[in-house]
């Protein structure tokens, strides 16, 4: 098991106001011990080969691996021109994913968008769709795609069309290859799906390939069972907030637990650090813990 870190807090910094560069957020990171650094696709200002090996020589003097670049496919789109053009975004990814971080390294995908006009069915069939599409050109990069129980990009309009649990299983169990994909598994997604993150893991733990170290908890006064919308997820309610990893609501002895039976090798990424550097680095102090009660 290997660490990595992802800068959820400069978020916006990097990607909207511009004030931070993703060279800026390398060097800060040097001081948190971590392995690798997650990218996000959102933090390149060109896709050009020139620009996209700065970024990599950067990564690597500062002693990092690049293992996973996270991407956001609207695969749920009901314009099949757009579905087209979203399977031809996500091919570039795989293909910076590669030389960013090497064969083996791993490209998130997601389904897409929960439009009110598209069916469960025939969402779930578009998705499979793409992704199918996809993995020929994964397999001929090395690169693994990887799905995750996810919330909401936070630049889209509506939630993750796969947020609950049964919609998720449904387009994972439908690609049969588990080498060029796999899942990216999120216990805090889970929560705020309203589903039960370790019944999750024990569905996917066999396909876990990445992991997002994040963990929520509940401010004073607030109740999970308060927060249950009509379909049952939770949303970002205000009383459900990001904190340091292992101080929340998700049980990571159990998840460690699980990983272990499967004799997971992967990385977890910490995906923190709303209230700064020092929760990051104690989120990886704690990763690093678990790392060494479990799996050394």
């Amino acid at each position: 098991m290997h660490i990595s870190a992802f800068p959820k807090c400069y978020l916006d910094d990097i990607c909207v106001r511009k004030t931070m560069t993703v060279f800026d957020w390398i060097e800060m990171s040097k001081s948190l011990g971590a392995e690798g650094l997650e990218m996000y696709s959102g933090f390149f200002e060109s896709l050009d080969d020139a620009y996209i090996d700065r970024v990599g020589e950067a990564i690597q003097r500062a002693g990092y691996a690049m293992p996973m670049l996270c991407y956001s496919p609207n695969f749920t789109h009901p314009d099949p021109d757009e579905r087209k053009r979203e399977v031809e975004k996500q091919i570039e990814m795989i293909r910076i994913t590669r030389r960013l971080g090497g064969r083996g390294a791993a490209c998130r995908v997601l389904s897409g968008q929960a439009y009110p006009e598209v069916s469960i069915a025939q969402g779930v069939e578009w998705v499979v769709e793409c992704i199918r599409a996809l993995l020929p050109v994964a397999r001929e990069y090395g690169v693994i795609l990887t799905m995750e129980n996810h919330f909401k990009d936070g630049y889209w309009q509506y939630r993750e069309f796969a947020q609950k649990m049964n919609v998720f299983l449904q387009i994972v169990n439908a690609i049969d290859d588990t080498e060029y994909f796999g899942v990216q598994y999120d216990p805090s997604n889970a929560l705020v799906a309203g589903d039960d993150p370790i019944e999750l893991l024990e569905a996917v733990k066999h396909r876990v390939k990445t992991m997002h170290a994040s963990d929520r908890y509940l401010e004073p006064g607030y109740r999970l069972e308060d927060m249950r919308q009509a379909d049952g997820t939770l949303g970002y309610p205000k009383g459900l907030v990001h904190g340091v990893t292992g101080k929340g609501l998700n049980d990571y002895d159990k998840i460690f637990q699980i990983l272990k039976s499967v004799n997971y090798q992967g990385w977890v990424s910490i995906e923190d650090g709303m209230n700064g550097m020092d929760e990051m680095r104690e989120s990886i102090e704690f990763l690093k813990k678990m790392r060494a009660k479990y799996f050394q």
